[in-house]
């Protein structure tokens, strides 16, 4: 249905036929595109990671590749590529590992001014059987707008596919890898800040707006008719936050710490995560606040790396372990009635939710929710180029909707005790539980 712009930030597209169906289906879109007028108004941008995205044979940039072949004027595929990984380290760490250095990680679906925003990526399995959470903003041009501005940011630093499958920077663009460092980093920091920046702009210019709208003189009223009503009498607020450690801009980090320490005595915070691998800060922060925690992980067996070859296949135990470490840390404070572990498992099924939901004291409904890609993890925090929408609102059907989204995946899941550790899936060989603090920072 898309008319004007289809926008895609994901980790990477995987190469199954769901996956190819969508490439079909973009290709089908643009065609009708040219057919309906002699200059086409439709484009497509998609934002993958470059180690993930090119891993194998067969990967995100061959599906990809058609796209650009046929319709070159309208479609962009950038392939952001960490600037931590370069030089000998790049020469010899091998496919696969080298995703642990730094990865784009932010989800965004956009078709014209709606918006999808997920932890999800575009893949099969996420497509089927792998548990994430959505949420569509349907005719939101402000998100939309914003979204498509970051992606282009991050788009305008990252590496653009070329149709015989080469990559490489825009022209004047500090390459990541082969570049000075320090010089990328802080052009990708001007150029992210200044969309941040200029969002905020339009920001308190519409709150300055609104304000006047409310007790207007008549010049004012000359300046507030443009304003859409449903602005003044709003009962929910979004804001689209974002972490790019590497560039120093870590305003999701700020905001998700703020929340932490500020949430007030006997509030209530879901927090859940596919990948239970919690920064110290944050741990501190939950040990330490007044607020009721109940934190969703996934099970051994829900873990995206149950059953995986060589190395990949121990890091369910590692997180094990870490959870482990974890809730001993919350029985020796005594604080196992304020914080609750608890396992997701669904039979057949992965785990890769995250995000939080936030409880006013006394209240039945959720009044904020954080959406998005970020795992509260040391990646997030520090490796990874993160987003994420908070979500505010008073609007009692959407604090229903919110709590049944919590309800649905807290309700496939079991308390974690002492005795859970016990259990013989729950055994973590000794090598793993050395080796877990030394790479404990890298997944």
């Amino acid at each position: 249905m898309a008319k004007k712009r289809i926008v895609l930030a994901s980790l990477y597209l995987g190469t199954g036929p769901l996956e190819q169906e969508l490439v079909d289906c973009i290709e089908e879109t643009l065609r009708r595109s040219q057919e309906e007028t002699m200059i086409p108004d439709l484009t497509v941008a998609v934002l993958l990671d470059c180690t993930r995205g090119s891993r194998g044979k067969k990967n995100s940039r061959t599906m990809l590749i058609p796209l650009l072949k046929k319709f070159p004027n309208q479609v962009r595929i950038s392939l952001y590529h960490t600037p931590d990984l370069r030089g000998i380290l790049k020469l010899l760490v091998p496919e696969r590992f080298n995703e642990t250095i730094g990865l784009q990680h932010i989800k965004i679906y956009l078709v014209d001014n709606n918006v999808i925003i997920s932890g999800a990526n575009l893949s099969d399995s996420y497509f089927t059987n792998r548990q994430d959470r959505y949420v569509l903003l349907r005719d939101c041009c402000e998100i939309a707008d914003f979204f498509d501005e970051l992606v282009s940011a991050v788009s305008d630093i990252s590496l653009q596919l070329e149709q015989n499958d080469t990559a490489d920077v825009k022209p004047g663009m500090v390459h990541p890898f082969t570049g000075s460092r320090r010089d990328f980093c802080a052009a990708a920091h001007e150029r992210v800040m200044a969309v941040v920046n200029e969002a905020r702009r339009k920001q308190q210019h519409t709150t300055h707006l609104t304000g006047l709208a409310k007790s207007p003189s008549q010049e004012e009223l000359a300046l507030t008719s443009d304003i859409d009503p449903t602005l003044r009498e709003a009962d929910t607020w979004i804001y689209p936050i974002i972490q790019m450690k590497p560039f120093e801009i870590r305003i999701d980090e700020q905001v998700t710490e703020a929340l932490m320490t500020e949430a007030e005595e006997d509030s209530r915070i879901y927090l859940t995560s596919g990948y239970f691998n919690l920064t110290q800060t944050y741990m501190d922060l939950i040990l330490g606040t007044s607020a009721d925690y109940q934190i969703l992980l996934a099970s051994p067996e829900v873990n995206g790396f149950f059953g995986a070859k060589g190395v990949a296949g121990a890091i369910p135990s590692a997180y094990v372990y870490i959870a482990r470490q974890f809730y001993s840390s919350v029985c020796q404070s005594g604080l196992q009635d304020r914080i609750m572990l608890r396992e997701y498992f669904r039979k057949g099924w992965t785990f890769h939710a995250k995000g939080l939901w936030y409880y006013l004291s006394g209240s039945k409904w959720p009044c904020l929710t954080l959406i998005g890609s970020p795992n509260f993890g040391y990646r997030s925090v520090h490796r990874d180029l993160e987003a994420q929408l908070v979500i505010v609102t008073e609007n009692r059907k959407l604090q229903q909707q919110l709590h049944q989204e919590q309800e649905h995946l807290y309700r496939l899941s079991s308390e974690v005790l002492t005795s859970t550790f016990d259990q013989p899936n729950r055994h973590v060989k000794l090598w793993v539980k050395l080796v877990t603090p030394l790479i404990k920072n890298f997944f």
